[in-house]
């Protein structure tokens, strides 16, 4: 693996930049080697693996993933940090050097990327848009295999939940349309600059083929909308406003066979992709 940054360099690097991490950006950067190779082992990539880095930061991960990948392309969307980074790779992986490519963007904006075409994405993604950022990017890019996010332990949480869980949501449900997700570890506050009030986790996941092809994605994430609006309403409530009514919605229901009285937190993506689909053909 390349020389990787330490704390020292961290802060040193940031006050030469005089870049002050800001919450707006969500920048919290990783200073600990250590949780580097941690997120790069759990990535589980091959030589052949071409990643999407969203955030790179300061280039603690970058450095960490250049040598055992054949490509990162590191999104970033400030500026001054997507400047620096090819500059800091030739410092400390100048070997590894034309493995990267910068672009200045916005990752929920980003509609696709040259060659060479991306396999993984393995980000420590700002908090206030990691789930955003996920699923724009599974939805995006068609080629994501596979995928390794550190995000705030909450977020992992409901990414990662399944059907009767309390977290169980939104971002369970729309992730689960993508991919298999499952826990890959947990990343105390100390290894970040600066020091968040929260805990970090992993999430890895691995993609599989949607739950059905008979229906829109956008259809059936419009019935989950639906579904988690008000969570105390049973589904026959809670899908009236989308189905045309209520007892629209329970013939919608029984047709998919699910449960008008129940919620929908109990239901997997192929259930809402189930309703989704009575609902396109009534």
């Amino acid at each position: 693996m390349s020389d990787l940054l330490g704390p020292a360099e961290v802060r040193a690097m940031a006050a030469r930049l005089k870049v002050s991490p800001t919450k707006r950006l969500g920048q919290n950067f990783v200073h600990d080697p250590n949780t580097v190779r941690r997120i790069v082992t759990a990535a589980a990539l091959s030589p052949d693996d071409v990643v999407v880095e969203v955030g790179p930061g300061l280039g603690s991960l970058t450095l960490g993933l250049l040598p055992v990948v054949a490509h990162v392309h590191a999104v970033e969307v400030d500026p001054v940090l997507a400047g620096e980074l090819p500059a800091t790779v030739a410092t400390h992986a100048p070997a590894q050097a034309a493995r990267l490519t910068v672009h200045v963007r916005d990752a929920l904006r980003l509609a696709d990327l040259p060659p060479p075409t991306p396999t993984a994405l393995v980000a420590n993604l700002p908090y206030n848009v990691a789930v955003p950022v996920v699923l724009h990017l599974l939805a995006t890019l068609p080629t994501l295999r596979r995928g390794l996010v550190m995000v705030q332990q909450e977020v992992a949480d409901r990414l990662v939940a399944t059907p009767g869980s309390k977290v169980y949501g939104v971002p369970s449900v729309k992730l689960a349309w993508f991919a298999s997700a499952r826990p890959a570890g947990r990343v105390p506050a100390a290894v970040f600059w600066p020091v968040p009030r929260v805990e970090s986790g992993l999430v890895a996941f691995t993609r599989r083929p949607p739950p059905r092809t008979d229906v829109a994605r956008e259809t059936v994430f419009a019935v989950v909308d639906a579904a988690f609006a008000q969570r105390r309403k049973t589904l026959r409530a809670a899908l009236a406003g989308w189905a045309g009514g209520a007892d629209r919605a329970a013939a919608v229901l029984a047709a998919a066979g699910v449960p008008a009285g129940a919620r929908g937190e109990s239901l997997t993506i192929e259930q809402f992709a189930a309703i989704a689909a009575e609902g396109e053909n009534r």
